[in-house]
């Protein structure tokens, strides 16, 4: 049996999880997220808790029961306390603003870099070196972190570039003069 996939899911108060068909949809004071469930997956909601269950033990059924409890908790956790991920932008002349919903880097190019946020997805700048990603839906929010990365990539020599807070770079030791 899968040690992720039979763990049952706690349902916190205020949140309410329906299933119809092969949809979950879980409303929180968060939002309201939608998931397709495979067919082969039973979900089961009782007693303020959510269980996972497949029908046997062939090689699909296995990969997708872990799948589908990580994705049902990952919805409860979003709709109750969402989730952040945190850039750094490191380099000379680097900076991160905001214009009303967009955000606007300036990281070294001829012009500044306008970014609209993905349906779900919210930005949020601390400090004009640091900013954040928020969101109820994790898949949006690290889709979103990873596009902002995309921009400027850390570079080896260096160092940079946008990069996941507390994301270390191996720098690379760049040219050397021979010695005398």
């Amino acid at each position: 049996m899968s040690r992720v996939g039979r763990l049952p899911i706690p349902i916190p108060s205020g949140v309410d999880i329906s299933v119809s068909g092969s949809t979950c949809t879980v409303k929180g004071p968060k939002g309201t997220l939608t998931q397709e469930i495979h067919p082969n997956i039973n979900l089961a909601v009782a007693e303020g808790t959510v269980v996972v269950t497949r029908p046997d033990d062939t090689k699909d059924n296995r990969a997708l029961h872990g799948l589908t409890r990580a994705l049902v908790a990952n919805m409860v956790t979003g709709v109750t306390t969402g989730f952040r991920k945190s850039l750094e932008l490191q380099g000379t002349g680097y900076r991160a603003a905001l214009q009303g919903q967009n955000l606007v880097l300036t990281v070294g190019f001829s012009h500044p870099v306008e970014m609209r946020p993905l349906s779900g997805a919210a930005f949020v700048v601390e400090t004009n070196t640091l900013l954040h990603v928020d969101g109820n839906d994790k898949q949006v929010v690290g889709q979103q972190a990873a596009l902002i990365r995309r921009v400027r990539p850390p570079e080896p020599y260096h160092g940079k570039g946008v990069r996941y807070r507390g994301e270390r770079i191996k720098l690379k030791a760049g040219k050397k003069t021979k010695g005398k």
